[in-house]
């Protein structure tokens, strides 16, 4: 099947972007039915808010807690509840289940 490149409109910016021969391939390869519906730049602005900050810019809210096991202060990104313990990151690492 032979592939040519194609313009699409991004659905973020409006703007016009070029979906290559090349990246249709891959897309196919992958077993993608869908064309992006976003330039490589409203892509990876979207990408790095989704993985919480890890790539940059956006900031997850951290909250401060006391670890139900060792009583060291730390901090999770999720408001701690009185019903729940919250444990610091060594002290999880040694009780969750392991997969």
């Amino acid at each position: 099947m032979g592939f040519t490149d194609k313009t699409v409109n991004c659905a973020d910016c409006n703007k016009d972007f070029t979906f290559s021969a090349t990246e249709q391939e891959f897309y196919a390869s992958k077993g993608f039915t869908n064309e992006p519906k976003r330039c490589p730049d409203c892509r990876q602005a979207r990408k790095s808010n989704r993985d919480g900050g890890r790539s940059g810019g956006y900031q997850r809210k951290m909250f401060p807690a006391t670890c139900a096991q060792c009583g060291k202060q730390t901090e999770v990104p999720f408001e701690p509840r009185q019903d729940k313990p919250v444990y610091c990151s060594d002290c999880y690492s040694s009780i969750k289940p392991q997969r």
